[in-house]
């Protein structure tokens, strides 16, 4: 459609203007060219960032916002070929939310109770039967306490020094040289000399014999070779107690005392039963011999104990669970005995086997 020149109107039009001037123009001049066209025309004039050697769809591409390339069928994409799998999950990122969505959070775990405060033990922290510097050492040795060993620091036998272990070794106490660091180890205040006492007093052999002799019965000791664990010990003494026997006789060397821990593990048995310290066992043993008594050692290969007869006043041998009686002691003995072994252990306890042998003693004296 096109306006003419000789059209006219009472109201002056702005079409009447470009008739007065000779102009004419089509309709739909003024609207915006189609895309179809503003692509030919970018190709024609290689615009807007084309590249024509760069592959691409029949609409043609062009960088799009911040220098993505475009693509007309697909939009924005990356350079890398497009993926027509679907990104992320939708029923997760695009779903509806659901009740369980919005459970309460789960309330938060109860804190912790501190820790109890212990303060750490003492390690210096002596026990009550050591004794140490060289003034408590020599005023206990003086009143007679019983001592079962002292400890002097090697270089260190000053005029005091010497004239504690002559007086130790008068009274057989027996006398361990260590290092310093030893001692250090135990407490700190120790002046180059430890010693530590008895938790319990001891008795000579002849009170045990006159014991015996008010009760009018028949002597019934046993005797310890070797045996070094305070815990043995302590179970030997409650058995003794428990049939009748007058005494324990141990040997100083190289066999425990009367330690705290050999006192517990008697569980009050130590008060009815006198425990007595020689210093040579063998020279005992033929004392006792001398007063009648018959010496029975527990011994690997020896008679059955239950072919024994323990009747009369006897002494019973124990020795270590390893080594057993020494030879001495056998050779001073006068029957050995045995307890049999079925199983694949070749000996027991030093406390199990005196238990079973005093019992069998028992049996036999009164029988």
């Amino acid at each position: 459609m096109a306006f003419y020149k000789d059209f006219t109107k009472k109201k002056m039009t702005r079409a009447d203007h470009l008739r007065s001037e000779g102009k004419w123009e089509e309709e739909g001049t003024r609207y915006r060219k189609s895309a179809t066209e503003q692509d030919k025309q970018r190709r024609e004039n290689g615009k807007d960032g084309f590249d024509p050697k760069r592959p691409g769809k029949p609409g043609g591409r062009f960088d799009g916002p911040k220098g993505r390339p475009f693509d007309n069928d697909r939009g924005f994409k990356k350079d890398k070929p497009f993926d027509d799998k679907p990104r992320g999950n939708f029923k997760k990122d695009f779903a509806a939310p659901r009740k369980s969505d919005f459970k309460r959070p789960a309330p938060p775990p109860p804190p912790k109770p501190e820790p109890e405060f212990r303060p750490e033990p003492d390690r210096f922290l002596p026990p009550e039967n050591l004794l140490s510097g060289r003034n408590p050492i020599r005023e206990a040795i003086k009143s007679g306490r019983d001592i079962e060993k002292l400890l002097v620091a090697r270089g260190d036998l000053s005029g005091t020094a010497k004239e504690i272990i002559a007086m130790a070794k008068e009274r057989h106490i027996p006398v361990q040289m260590v290092e310093r660091s030893r001692l250090d180890e135990i407490t700190p205040h120790h002046q180059g000399m430890l010693a530590y006492a008895s938790a319990y007093r001891y008795y000579d052999v002849e009170d045990m014999l006159a014991e015996a002799q008010e009760k009018g019965e028949e002597p019934f000791l046993v005797v310890l070779d070797g045996v070094t664990d305070p815990m043995n010990l302590g179970a030997i003494i409650r058995t003794a107690a428990c049939v009748g026997a007058h005494g324990v006789i141990v040997p100083e060397r190289r066999a425990v005392g009367l330690t705290p821990s050999a006192v517990k593990a008697s569980a009050g048995a130590i008060e009815t039963v006198k425990v007595a310290r020689v210093t040579n066992l063998t020279r005992t043993l033929e004392m006792l011999k001398k007063q009648g008594i018959w010496l029975y050692a527990a011994d690997m290969v020896g008679d059955d104990y239950r072919k024994v007869n323990f009747a009369g006043p006897m002494a019973l041998i124990i020795g270590a669970e390893g080594e057993g009686v020494s030879r001495l002691v056998l050779e001073a003995s006068d029957y050995r005995v045995s307890l049999p072994m079925k199983g694949g252990v070749g000996s027991l306890n030093a406390s199990v086997a005196a238990g079973i042998l005093m019992y069998a003693a028992m049996n036999g004296r009164e029988g």
